[in-house]
Formats: structure tokens, C-alpha cells, sequence
């Protein structure tokens, strides 16, 4: 069962809120987090990307980048930028984006369910960027950005959250350039923090729904820590990371799109022609193709859509990791008619979050690319069922929207 644990934040002050916050930290490069940051000293980029600050050091990695993001916090708690709270507290933060909106709990949650597999995953992660915010969060003495997770939906707590959300004035009520709308409520009431932490812990499985390098990292930071105090009672913080969580009827996914640079050396005759052996082929006529339906998907190439139906001898539903139409489409079609053996390395594909809409890909393939894939997006059921499996999903099968905004609290490891 799921512990939730409230903390003492470190947050913005009021006044301050709406100037601190930022996108996390591996949603952009250096250069785009440099002019993010530009002309803001309260950005929180510069403590999850403190690099823009130091131009003359190349590294992103080097030890002078964590030293400066410690040094960054300092300064913005002298000047009270930031502030700790004064007690433990769970914490509300709802976003709201085109009219939707989610609303997740702020807490702490335990490194050792995490584990366990209390907390379920479904993606590897990749050891250089874990390394950088294991040493990211181990010089900073914090969690600087929450893990994104989530659960089935429970009643209960969302009565709970509600009623809390209607007795009580948020704290931070604004609305970021990118039109996302960002409130956060100060659960005050130890009685209610103690109803909330009691229904979570009726909660079988929490799920990482975004985050996974972060989750990682947070574990090995704290797993370093017990190893540095052989006599700790796991009651200190370095025991705990901090989440939002939310429910699972809250979320929407994304579709997440590829691009491929060549067609392997096919011309696009033979190139399709191999297509059409798994794949029905439609000319779409009606613009762009957007796939509506599971195992469809829209194919740019050259300067036309086509629709491509999986064939039913490709489709395995009693798998649920081959079913997945990203599956499908590295399986059938990627990977033994373009030859793209590992997503992960292979410089010959690209991912376009679907965030940026069907355009984008056009716009992609005019400037070099050789075709673009829209694919259906995967669905919360999906990701439980795959996680619940102890399975992993391929790479890049899901776009989170709305991202956690970054810097409106900060959990303390000691």
C-alpha cells in the first residue's frame, strides 16, 4: 500500500510565484532554457539549469554547474524568493489546460516503495541521466522537481481534495504564457492530512507516470545517504522524494510522432509496396491524417498523407506490449523495412511530441526528413496494464500535457 507523506516545502513567496516558475528541466536545451531565463533572475532555471548562468563552462555535467544551482537556492532563500514553510504540510496543484484540468496531491513518497515496485514503472533509464541529477540533487540537498505520478481513481479522495479546494483559497492562482493555468492550495489541517495520508495508504500501486530519470535518481540520492548514516531510523527525508499525484481520470497522453531521416535506400515506390505486405494503404484526401482509432496511423511522405490500417495478422491483443501500436509500428514497419534496430540510438529517427500538432511533421519532412508517422496515442488503461505486468513500454510511447511547472516547491533532504 502507498505512503504519502507531508513536508516542509521550500516555495516561492507569494508575490514571486508567477516569475519563479518554469518548464521542467529536460523539456528544452541550453540554448532555449538560456532565453527562457532571459531577463528573469527569479527563473527557477536557474537552479535546474544553472549552466545558463556560467556561458565560459561548456560542460553541462561539470561539478561548477551543481555548485552554482546550490548556490543559486541560497541566494533566492536569502532574498526570500523562496521560503520554507514553517510546518509539514500536503500541499493541492491544479492545472488547467483548454478548459481540462488535473488535480494531484504534493507529498512525499517512499524510496523504498519505489523499490519494491509499490511505485510502478514503465520505461528503462539511461545512466547518464540519472548521474546528473543523482549528482543535480545530491549537491543541491533537495528534490528541485516532483516526480508526475499516478493512481486508479478513488472517490474518496477526490471528495476529500474538492471539499478542501472549496473551503479554501489557493495560494498561487496564475496562468503561465503557454495559457496553462496553475493553482496550489497549503493543506493546513493536520486532521485532513492525516485523512489524505490514511486513503493513500489504502491505495495498492502508485505509477510513474512522468519522471522516471527523476524517480531514479531521488532513490540512489537517498540510498547514498542511508550508506553515509549507517544509523538512520528512515524517518529523514532522504528517505522520501517528492510527487505530485493524480488521479488516473485526470490525465491525458499524448500521441508521441516519429520522423525518419531516409527510407533505407527504397524508393518511395518500393518503399510503399513493402508497406502494403502489414499495412492497409489509403491516400487520405481530407488533409491531414490523424489517426482516430487504435492501429491506424497517419504516413507523411513527400508532400502527401496516407492512412495505414495494421493488418489483423500483425495485431496481438493478448500482448499487451505488442498490441501497442508504437510497437506495431517499430516491429512491422521500422525496424524490418527501414532498418531502424534501436529507437534509443539509432540518429536515423526523431520523436515529435503530438503537443505540436500534425504540422509539425510536415514542416519536418519539407526541411529533410523522409516521412513522418502519427500515431494514436496510448491510453492510462495501457500504461497501468503494462506497468502492473512489471513490463516496460518501448521508448517514447507517451506525451504528458500539461508538464509539472518547476520551482513552486522544493523538498529538503536533510
Amino acid at each position: 500500500m502507498a505512503t504519502v507523506k507531508p513536508f516542509r516545502a521550500i516555495r516561492p513567496k507569494k508575490e514571486y510565484a508567477e516569475q519563479v516558475i518554469s518548464l521542467p528541466y529536460d523539456v528544452m536545451n541550453r540554448e532555449e532554457a538560456s532565453s527562457m531565463a532571459e531577463g528573469n533572475p527569479y527563473s527557477f532555471l536557474h537552479i535546474c539549469r544553472s549552466e545558463i548562468d556560467l556561458p565560459q563552462v561548456k560542460d553541462p555535467y561539470s561539478e561548477q554547474v551543481y555548485s552554482k544551482a546550490r548556490k543559486n537556492i541560497e541566494d533566492f532563500l536569502t532574498n526570500e524568493i523562496l521560503i520554507r514553510d514553517e510546518n509539514r504540510f500536503l500541499y493541492i496543484y491544479r492545472q488547467t489546460m483548454d478548459g481540462r484540468k488535473q488535480t494531484g496531491i504534493v507529498g512525499c513518497v517512499s524510496i523504498d516503495e519505489y523499490l519494491n515496485n509499490t511505485i510502478k514503472k514503465h520505461e528503462f533509464t539511461r545512466v547518464d541521466k540519472e548521474l546528473d541529477r543523482i549528482r543535480h540533487f545530491d549537491r543541491c540537498n533537495m528534490n528541485t522537481e516532483p516526480v508526475f505520478l499516478t493512481y486508479r481513481s478513488d472517490k474518496r479522495l477526490n471528495t476529500l481534495i474538492e471539499g478542501w479546494m472549496r473551503s479554501n483559497e489557493p495560494e498561487y492562482d496564475f496562468t503561465t504564457k503557454d495559457g496553462i493555468g496553475h493553482e496550489l492550495w497549503a493543506i493546513t489541517d493536520q486532521e485532513v492530512i492525516t485523512a489524505l495520508c490514511a486513503l493513500f495508504g489504502e491505495i495498492e500501486s502508485l505509477y510513474i507516470a512522468d519522471g522516471h530519470h527523476r524517480s531514479a535518481s531521488a532513490v540512489k540520492v537517498g540510498q547514498k545517504r542511508r550508506d553515509e548514516h549507517m544509523n538512520y531510523t528512515g524517518e529523514e527525508e532522504f528517505n522520501y522524494f517528492m510527487a505530485v499525484i493524480f488521479p488516473d481520470s485526470d490525465l491525458k497522453i499524448f500521441d508521441y510522432n516519429r520522423v525518419v531521416k531516409d527510407l533505407n535506400g527504397l524508393s518511395q515506390e518500393a518503399f510503399l509496396k513493402k508497406v502494403s505486405e502489414k499495412f492497409e494503404i489509403e491516400q487520405f484526401e481530407a488533409g491531414r491524417c490523424r489517426p482516430e482509432a487504435k492501429h491506424t496511423f497517419g504516413m507523411y511522405l513527400k508532400d502527401r498523407w496516407y492512412k495505414l490500417t495494421a493488418k489483423a495478422e500483425i495485431v496481438c491483443e493478448e500482448d499487451v506490449i505488442k498490441c501497442l501500436d508504437v510497437s506495431i509500428l517499430q516491429e512491422h514497419l521500422l525496424q524490418p523495412i527501414l532498418g531502424i534496430e534501436d529507437p534509443r540510438t539509432d540518429k536515423r529517427i526523431d520523436f515529435v511530441g503530438g503537443i505540436r500538432g500534425l504540422e509539425s511533421l510536415e514542416q519536418r519532412v519539407e526541411q529533410g526528413m523522409a516521412a513522418a508517422f502519427a500515431l494514436y496515442p496510448v491510453s492510462i488503461s495501457d500504461l497501468l496494464a503494462v506497468s502492473d505486468k512489471g513490463m516496460v513500454m518501448p521508448p517514447k510511447s507517451t506525451w504528458f500535457e500539461p508538464k509539472l511547472g518547476s520551482g513552486l516547491f522544493l523538498h529538503e533532504l536533510w
